[in-house]
């Protein structure tokens, strides 16, 4: 492997691991036995699990963001389908997975946020930037007049953040999809009043 492949794969392997057991349970012998790399490889790439860390937090955003992307960006459907497309691949990864994961971003600032400033932080930049993507959808379903035009799509956004990422954590727990089936359902007949 180069040197950026053993990186992004060490990465991938953390990830997958701290999203099943979070972070502070996931050892750094843990991830290099999983990736089926030497120890002196990891502190190669990284100084400590702290940046490593970050790492992770950084490569699923800027990933996740590429998704965002393409659901939010596809200009072939209504800004209101764009956010349907959205729920509808939190529903396979929720189901694919089994209900034990969630969103990494989310596990690790319930885990993390409390506990250390500076993943605090990046996990807020992270929030925000897809705080600011659903934004612009809202925005330009209510130019299309797809959507209740007195909403304030920063609140609607904002709103749509939280209660989905509280929606997937109950999804976990009761291992179900129902309450990010109810989460959507109230979203778009309640708050957004589709037309």
């Amino acid at each position: 492997m180069s040197t950026y492949d053993t990186r992004t794969h060490i990465i991938h392997t953390g990830a997958d691991l701290i999203g099943q057991k979070g972070f502070g349970a996931t050892g750094i012998n843990a991830v290099l036995t999983a990736a089926g790399v030497p120890k002196g490889s990891f502190y190669h790439y990284f100084s400590s699990k702290h940046e490593f860390g970050l790492a992770v937090i950084d490569t699923f955003a800027d990933e996740y963001d590429t998704k965002l992307e393409r659901i939010l960006n596809d200009t072939s459907r209504s800004c209101v389908d764009r956010l349907r497309a959205y729920f509808d691949t939190g529903f396979e990864t929720m189901t694919s997975c089994e209900y034990t994961r969630g969103c990494l971003i989310g596990n690790l600032g319930q885990e993390l946020a409390g506990q250390n400033e500076a993943f605090r932080q990046r996990l807020d930049t992270v929030f925000a930037s897809w705080e600011k993507r659903f934004e612009q959808c809202l925005r330009d379903a209510q130019k299309t007049g797809d959507i209740n035009p007195d909403i304030d799509p920063t609140d609607a956004a904002s709103f749509l953040l939280s209660g989905w990422e509280g929606a997937i954590l109950r999804s976990k727990v009761l291992k179900s999809t129902e309450p990010m089936e109810r989460f959507v359902r109230v979203f778009f007949m309640q708050c957004l009043t589709i037309r």
